[in-house]
């Protein structure tokens, strides 16, 4: 993490490294009061207050170190920039699954050489939303 901050030409803080750590540790998105409550979980954080929080998510968004992932929440989700995937949601209890699809991508293909007006689609975002199998 600390060369991942060097590379995007960052300093290298307790904070940032901490934040960092949270999320690779983490197996679905969080918000920054998702993040917070993490820090305060373990000692040496207890420190790192939610503004900083707030400031190093906007941040580390900027570089791409961060994706912003809409949930059609009230909160803002971050999740590292990893390799691009979709993400299903359930209504009821807001657990979050990870998945891939080639037919996804193989579909947008479709759709930017169908377009009168496109030729490539450089960017998108999926989310999908139902019912888990405890909620059903």
């Amino acid at each position: 993490m600390r060369e991942l901050l060097k590379e995007k030409g960052y300093k290298v803080t307790h904070a940032r490294l901490a934040i960092l750590e949270i999320f690779s540790k983490s197996k679905s998105p969080l918000t920054a009061e998702g993040v917070h409550k993490e820090l305060k979980r373990t000692e040496k954080n207890r420190d790192i207050n939610e503004a900083t929080v707030y400031r190093t998510l906007s941040l580390l968004e900027e570089g791409k170190i961060l994706t912003k992932v809409d949930f059609r929440k009230e909160s803002a989700f971050f999740e590292l920039n990893q390799k691009h995937h979709h993400h299903i949601t359930c209504l009821k209890c807001d657990i979050v699954e990870d998945f891939e699809s080639q037919v996804i991508e193989k579909v947008l293909g479709r759709i930017a050489r169908n377009s009168s007006r496109f030729n490539s689609i450089k960017e998108h975002s999926l989310e999908l939303f139902g019912l888990c199998e405890s909620c059903t």
